[in-house]
């Protein structure tokens, strides 16, 4: 249970939202309850009535009746306000849940998170967290609503006779506490291995989906989709465990209701036979004495005997509760093992106070418009220690200088980016902005500082002002001129004609949006770094996937754009290398410098 302390602390922040929904579950029930109650005892006070005109012309049928429809609409009312309630409850703690779990994801490293697959990486934000909501919904709503209602059952049945009050709380009692553990251990095999089986099949599924080109060439879709079968079979096999112990969990309530029902029954049945015949006894006891001194009459037995029917309500979803749960602490473990990781890429907290520091940060920052200076010396760097991909790798790109780094693919081109934006950290070494170890700088300072133009574009799900924006530093810009440097910066790109459709910058890329060619891609990643306008820019392989005379256009852009910014741009082509201050080569994991004019000659 340790386990889904991290998440039940979470309910703090919607404790007004949850205890509404948690009253007007009490209230259904309530209302529920006293609607059946109230109908059995006005049916049969109401035929007592009817035996002599005089009781009849006496009895008064009009309040009673207001009474059940007074219940019937609270009712109907408090139900569906309790619907209301809870999901939004559920529905916001969720997305809270996924924002805090993501916000623990964000600052570790490429590398800690290696060794998660991505399908397996996705099942756990989402079906995983989707579990959880089990616990507000299922768990604890229902449980304290019923014990609630159970101790507030008794003062109700005490008022008539405490005798029945007791043995049907009792009873009740028992069944709260005893039957939802019995059924969680029943199922907690099944509900254990559940989120397991499911990202098996989410992580296959992907891969077959994915993979579909190449399975298809080498002939190996029937083995990728017997093992698919082999885990769908598992999958299902749980889902059927758990919902046959819901079902018996279900017939045992109603059999432990019915038994319930019978004995309040019995036991009004001889309080009203005390009533009338105050002579019997049960072993020489009077039979009044031995359930109570209130004696009951008719009208109030059918009372007390509808008051335990309705109980049904109450002991349904606690049959529930808790077989759900070993999913969902099964769920909590496998978030627990990424939420607790601690990150080994730690950021400063704040700027140096030292000159040269404040020299750097006020540089990074935007202050002082000349460009950073970057050195990388004595890099030792590999993904494994048995092989090492840089040894004492020495680059320096001076002050507004344009430095190429060219190597085959595989070289770890790449990997130099990644140490450079703290996404990996070097086995040992230095990397300095303006002579200042980027390891004591502050993550926002660090990001402010340079412009990344990657291979990979991602494109988000949004808005193409959203898409745009989030490159912008826009505390100083309004609305209005944030829109207007993004159609500026759109022409510069050649994408003008996106912000010219109808929906203008409202045009929706991505999923169930505006689908894009991978040149559009490359120009969105080129319009993000001249939004950004950072002094320090970093090219990978910037023009990769486009023809001959768009690689010229953007290639010319970029240039103008960097004319007075530090460069660095990794590439295997020789495309703009007459523009080049120096040129590098990374092989045997080391940069080694050529000579400009030899390289551009080829």
């Amino acid at each position: 249970m340790k386990d889904l302390l991290p998440y039940l602390r979470l309910f703090k922040q919607h404790l007004l939202m949850m205890s509404v929904g948690f009253t007007l579950t009490l209230i259904s029930l309530l209302a529920a309850m006293g609607l059946l109650a109230l109908s059995g005892w006005f049916i049969s006070a109401s035929a007592v009535a009817g035996l002599t005109a005089a009781s009849a012309a006496a009895f008064n049928f009009f309040t009673p009746a207001a009474g059940v429809r007074f219940f019937s609409i609270l009712r109907t009312v408090s139900r569906y306000g309790e619907r209301m309630a809870t999901h939004q409850a559920t529905f916001s703690l969720l997305a809270d849940l996924r924002v805090w779990v993501w916000k623990r994801l964000l600052p570790l490293s490429s590398k800690e998170l290696s060794t998660i697959r991505q399908g397996d990486l996705l099942n756990r934000l989402i079906a995983d967290i989707d579990t959880l909501d089990h616990l507000y919904l299922r768990l604890i709503t229902p449980m304290f609503a019923a014990l609630v209602m159970i101790l507030s059952l008794y003062f109700f049945v005490a008022w008539f006779n405490l005798g029945i009050a007791l043995v049907l709380v009792v009873f009740l009692l028992t069944t709260w506490l005893v039957l939802p553990w019995f059924f969680y251990h029943l199922g907690s095999k099944a509900g254990t291995a559940l989120p397991q089986t499911k990202q098996a099949v989410r992580v296959q599924l992907i891969d077959i989906l994915q993979g579909q080109a190449e399975l298809s060439l080498f002939e190996a879709n029937n083995r990728y989709l017997q093992d698919f079968y082999q885990a769908e079979a598992r999958l299902y096999a749980n889902q059927e465990s758990l919902a046959k112990v819901a079902g018996l969990s279900q017939g045992v309530i109603i059999l432990c209701h019915g038994f319930a029902v019978i004995s309040v029954l019995l036991m009004a049945g001889i309080a009203m036979d005390a009533a009338i015949n105050p002579s019997h006894s049960v072993s020489g006891v009077s039979q009044l004495e031995f359930i109570t001194r209130e004696p009951i009459t008719g009208a109030v037995l059918a009372l007390l005997v509808f008051t335990a029917m309705a109980c049904i309500e109450t002991l349904q979803p606690i049959s529930l509760a808790f077989n759900q749960l070993a999913t969902s602490i099964a769920s909590a473990k496998r978030l627990n093992t990424l939420v607790n990781q601690t990150p080994s890429i730690q950021f400063a907290e704040s700027a140096l106070d030292s000159s040269a520091s404040t020299a750097a940060l006020t540089t990074i920052n935007g202050v002082d418009k000349a460009p950073p200076s970057l050195s990388l010396t004595g890099i030792n760097f590999g993904y494994t220690q048995t092989q090492p991909l840089f040894q004492q790798l020495e680059l320096i790109i001076p002050k507004g200088e344009k430095v190429a780094l060219l190597g085959p693919t595989g070289c770890g081109k790449s990997s130099l980016l990644s140490l450079i934006s703290r996404e990996y950290l070097p086995d040992s070494g230095d990397i300095q902005i303006n002579g200042q170890q980027i390891t004591a700088l502050p993550e926002d300072h660090l990001r402010s500082s340079m412009s990344i133009v990657s291979q990979r574009v991602d494109i988000f799900s949004a808005s193409l002002r959203d898409n745009l924006s989030i490159a912008i530093n826009a505390e100083s810009l309004n609305d209005k001129d944030i829109d207007a440097r993004i159609i500026q910066t759109l022409q510069h790109v050649g994408l003008e004609y996106l912000a010219n459709t109808t929906q203008g910058l409202s045009l929706w890329l991505g999923e169930g949006g505006r689908t894009l060619s991978g040149g559009e891609r490359r120009r969105i990643g080129i319009a993000r770094v001249l939004l950004h306008d950072a002094q320090l820019l970093l090219l990978d392989e910037p023009t990769e996937g486009l023809d001959s005379k768009t690689e010229m256009e953007i290639l010319n852009l970029l240039f103008e754009f960097a004319k007075d910014k530090s460069l660095l741009m990794i590439s295997h082509k020789l495309t703009g290398m007459d523009r080049m201050d120096k040129i590098y080569r990374l092989q045997a994991g080391k940069a080694v410098q050529l000579n400009i004019e030899t390289v551009t000659k080829k």
